[in-house]
């Protein structure tokens, strides 16, 4: 469903843009999502809103069958990207499983802000996001998908995600659809 509304308590989460993941190719270019989720960053601290800037330093622990590269990684890895302009007002969460919230404080902070909806962008949609964005819609959060600020390594993985699992979650929406609703909302 495409985004209708936002409530009056909403929070933005970005999802592990930092250094380490955004040197990888995307299946949408990676310059142009971060610029949407750094847009979308702005909007929201300029009207006082929570910005959650998220990174990923670990992976949970267990088998898969696919190779999880735990490796030598350059020092600043982990570093969220410096076009997200990180504010002190800006609450960090870092994370070791793929969803933002397993064994970290977001949904603490979240509540104490009093926050019932998440806008929620980053890499990559089908890992991260759409932990994430599972998590929140269980927790009872209204979530809302900007879809033009988050990509996937792989394309299919990512339209997946967008069109067939992120009805289900909430509402998904632009960067110019969501500001524009925050706008909307000042005037």
């Amino acid at each position: 469903m495409t985004i209708t509304t936002l409530d009056p308590k909403i929070a933005l989460i970005i999802i592990d843009l930092q250094k380490g993941i955004t040197a990888h190719p995307g299946a949408h270019p990676v310059a142009e999502i971060v610029r949407n989720a750094a847009a979308l960053a702005d909007a929201f601290r300029a009207r006082n809103l929570p910005v959650v800037l998220v990174n990923v330093a670990g992976v949970a622990p267990g088998r898969t069958e696919q190779a999880l590269s735990q490796g030598a990684r350059p020092a600043d890895w982990a570093e969220l990207v410096p076009e997200l302009n990180r504010q002190p007002t800006d609450h960090g969460v870092t994370k070791r499983t793929w969803g933002a919230f397993r064994n970290t404080d977001l949904e603490d902070y979240l509540k104490r802000q009093g926050v019932t909806q998440l806008v929620i962008a980053g890499i990559a949609t089908s890992i991260g996001v759409e932990s994430t964005a599972r998590h929140a819609y269980e927790l009872g959060f209204n979530v809302t998908l900007a879809v033009d600020a988050m990509t996937d390594r792989n394309a299919e993985s990512h339209a997946n995600s967008v069109t067939y699992v992120f009805p289900r979650l909430g509402e998904t929406g632009t960067t110019h659809e969501i500001i524009g609703l925050l706008e909307a909302r000042a005037a």
